[in-house]
C-alpha cells in the first residue's frame, strides 16, 4: 500500500526530533564525565561545610548524617537544619552529634513570607557554615567516602565557582522506572555541554538540587540561596545566579559520588516532578517547545510505525518510522550503561516520556488556576 506523502514528511520530522537529543547524548558523553581521582597519600583539599537541610526525614536523616561524617581526604564539618520537623529528625542528629564534634544542628526558624522552604534552610546553613566549600546536600543523598574530596578536585581542575552532578538514582515502582531515568535523558539530550564548558551564558546553567558544591566566597558574593527564596528549582536557578553575576558552573558524573532514592511512590513521584516544573519545561513558554521535542521524538514515532504496519505499508517510511522508533530506547539502553539505570525503563521508554510529559501539564493547569502543588505540608516547600 502507498503511504500518503503527508505521513512520510510526519516520518521524516520524527526522525530528526529522535536524532537531535541521541547525538547530543553521544556528545556530552565527552563532557559529562566522572570528578576526578584524589590521591589519599596527596596535601588533603580544602575543607567542606556539608549542609543538609531536613524536614520530616527520621526515614534517612541518619544513614544520610553516617555517610558525610565517614567522608575522606578532607576536613568536612556536617551541618543539619532541622526546617520544623514534627518527627525525630532533630533528635536522631543530637543523638549523633553526641558522639561526633564534626556534626551540628541546627534549629530553623519559621519560614518566612515570600522564601521557599529548601531556599531558606540552605541559606540559614550557609550562614552557619565554616569552611571555604559548601556541599549542600538533600536529606536522602548517600555521599561516597570521597565525594567531598572529589567534588572540591573536579571544582578546582574546571576553575568552575559551583559544581553539580546528578547522584546514582535508585528506582523502585513503575513510574520511578519511568520518570526518574529521563532526568539525564532530558539534561544530556537537550542541553549543550560544550555552552556550559566554554560560555558563562545562563543559558547554558543546570544543576541537580540533590548534590551542589560552590566554593563559599563565590556562594555569598552572588547571593546564594537569597537570591533564589522564592524558587522551588534549586537546581536550575542556582546555576542561573551564579552566571548571571559572572561566575562559572559546571556538571560532573556523579553517579558513583553518591546515591538517592529520590521518591519512594508513585503519588510521591507525580507530585515531586510536579512541583517546580512551572520554573522549567511547564513554563508557558517553554511546555509548547518541550512537547514538540519529546512527544514529537520519543512518543509519536512507535504511534507512527504501529499505525503504518497496521495499514500494511511497506518501504522506505516505515524503515525511517522504525529508526525513530528505536533511537530512543537505544539512547537510554547507553545510559542505563553507563550510568547504572534500570534497563527495564529503557525498553519503556516512550510510555516514560508520554507520563513526563503529562506531568508538566498538570503543573501548567495547576499554576495558571492558582493552586501549585503542595510539597511536605507547603505550597513553597
Amino acid at each position: 500500500m502507498s503511504v500518503p506523502s503527508a505521513v512520510a514528511v510526519l516520518a521524516v520530522i520524527t526522525l530528526v526530533l529522535a536524532v537531535i537529543p541521541a547525538l547530543m547524548v553521544m556528545i556530552n558523553a565527552f563532557f559529562y564525565r566522572r570528578a576526578p581521582r584524589v590521591d589519599p597519600k596527596g596535601k588533603a583539599a580544602d575543607g567542606v561545610s556539608i549542609l543538609i537541610p531536613a524536614r520530616n526525614e527520621s526515614k534517612t536523616i541518619a544513614a544520610t548524617v553516617r555517610a558525610a561524617l565517614a567522608s575522606e581526604h578532607i576536613a568536612v564539618e556536617v551541618v543539619v537544619g532541622d526546617d520544623q520537623s514534627t518527627d525525630d529528625t532533630a533528635s536522631q542528629v543530637v543523638s549523633l552529634a553526641e558522639a561526633d564534634p564534626r556534626l551540628r544542628l541546627v534549629r530553623l526558624p519559621s519560614l518566612p513570607e515570600g522564601w521557599c522552604g529548601k531556599q531558606h534552610a540552605c541559606a540559614r546553613l550557609a550562614e552557619a557554615a565554616r569552611h571555604p566549600h559548601l556541599l549542600f546536600v538533600d536529606a536522602d543523598v548517600r555521599l561516597a567516602p570521597d565525594a567531598a574530596a572529589r567534588l572540591v578536585a573536579a571544582r578546582k581542575a574546571s576553575n568552575a565557582d559551583l559544581v553539580s552532578g546528578l547522584p546514582g538514582q535508585q528506582v523502585g515502582t513503575w513510574l520511578e522506572r519511568w520518570i526518574i531515568p529521563l532526568v539525564p535523558f532530558v539534561l544530556l539530550g537537550y542541553l549543550p555541554f560544550p555552552g556550559m564548558r566554554w560560555s558563562r551564558s545562563p543559558a547554558f546553567a543546570a544543576g541537580c538540587g540533590q548534590l551542589m558544591l560552590a566554593r563559599t566566597e563565590a556562594y555569598r558574593a552572588v547571593g546564594g540561596h537569597s537570591a533564589i527564596r522564592a524558587s522551588r528549582h534549586d537546581g536550575l536557578t542556582l546555576p542561573r545566579q551564579f552566571r548571571r553575576q559572572g561566575c562559572t558552573t559546571t556538571m560532573v558524573d556523579a553517579t558513583d559520588l553518591a546515591s538517592c532514592r529520590m521518591y519512594e511512590d508513585t503519588q510521591s513521584v507525580w507530585l515531586g516532578f510536579a512541583k517546580n516544573a512551572d520554573e522549567g519545561m511547564a513554563s508557558p513558554r517553554a511546555i509548547g517547545v518541550w512537547t514538540l521535542l519529546l512527544g514529537g521524538g520519543q512518543v509519536l514515532p512507535p504511534l507512527l510505525l504501529i499505525g503504518l504496519l497496521a495499514m500494511g505499508a511497506a518501504g522506505s517510511t516505515v524503515v525511517i518510522a522504525a529508526i525513530a522508533t528505536a533511537l530512543g530506547p537505544a539512547i537510554r539502553l547507553f545510559q542505563a550503561w553507563r550510568y547504572r539505570l534500570p534497563w527495564r525503563g529503557a525498553l519503556e521508554h516512550p510510555f516514560g516520556v508520554a507520563a513526563l510529559l503529562g506531568i508538566q501539564w498538570y503543573a501548567l493547569r495547576r499554576a495558571a488556576t492558582g493552586h501549585r502543588v503542595a510539597w511536605k505540608g507547603r505550597v513553597s516547600a
